[in-house]
């Protein structure tokens, strides 16, 4: 067993090939994705997301994949360089789903979500996290962040519909010039119909994420995956009810929101209010 191709592979192609080796290996076996889940300790849908590359192999699975299915150290081979990522530990995994998904619905708390950040906004978070990090360390987040975004400048990259609170309007990160660029961003990005965006505003009262932030992905070929994050960690769900629990808490919050048009057009007021202030302080 091998996996082809060239030696300088981004780590999401090459989890995608060994994801293909490992429903390859799995069917030579004679088993479901459930049955071999069973093997594992680990749901059908978490296998199923393995195989299309939407999650890790992490260490200790590739272990349990080699003695399930007498790969002869195969998966932990080939684990190593399919999981190297210029993002956070905790946030890895999630950005590399991300890519991969055909579809994106998130809601955005208290900051403008990261597909959608310019690189000023980004750059004054990382800043407002990490005060004291290096110039080295702020531009390698920032490059990862950069890159991220990139997948919006593909049109057949994924459908992303995105609900901001209200609260991300108002919260002035970087200053007033930043906010009216990233705001005045999202509203091009709407203009252009490369998303869907709607605003949740604060006479909305309370609603079905007042946890915070929700990422929900979706896939051609295996299960969704939701992604709740806090500072410096993350989870990333795969269990059915849970997902299905959360796709809920989605659509109460869609169903609270403004409808895209009028949410374009507070996105677009409040950017002119920030442009006003930048000019006249």
């Amino acid at each position: 067993m091998h996996v082809t191709g060239p030696k300088d592979l981004d780590p999401a192609s090459r989890r995608v090939m060994v994801g293909e080796e490992l429903r390859h290996a799995r069917e030579r076996a004679g088993l479901t994705q459930q049955a071999l889940g069973e093997l594992l300790f680990v749901s059908g849908s978490y296998v199923g997301q393995m195989e299309a590359g939407t999650r890790r192999i992490l260490p200790d699975m590739a272990e349990r994949l080699d003695e399930a299915l007498g790969t002869a150290g195969f998966f932990v081979r080939h684990g190593v360089k399919a999981n190297r990522s210029s993002h956070p530990e905790y946030f890895a995994e999630a950005a590399e789903a991300e890519a991969l998904a055909t579809k994106i619905r998130q809601y955005g708390a208290m900051l403008i979500p990261g597909l959608l950040q310019t690189p000023d906004y980004a750059r004054a978070v990382f800043l407002d996290y990490q005060p004291t990090a290096p110039d080295q360390e702020i531009d390698k987040l920032l490059a990862a962040r950069i890159a991220r975004a990139r997948l919006l400048d593909n049109p057949t990259g994924p459908q992303l519909w995105a609900i901001l609170d209200e609260a991300v309007l108002r919260r002035p990160v970087g200053g007033a010039s930043v906010m009216a660029g990233n705001l005045r961003h999202i509203a091009h990005l709407m203009h252009a119909r490369r998303i869907i965006a709607q605003v949740l505003p604060f006479a909305a009262g309370g609603h079905a994420s007042q946890h915070g932030s929700l990422k929900l992905m979706y896939f051609d070929d295996a299960p969704p995956l939701a992604f709740i994050e806090a500072p410096v960690t993350g989870l990333l769900l795969d269990e059915p009810t849970v997902v299905a629990r959360l796709e809920l808490s989605y659509d109460l919050l869609r169903a609270s929101a403004l409808s895209p048009k009028r949410s374009l057009a507070l996105i677009e007021s409040v950017a002119q209010d920030y442009a006003h202030e930048e000019q006249h302080p």
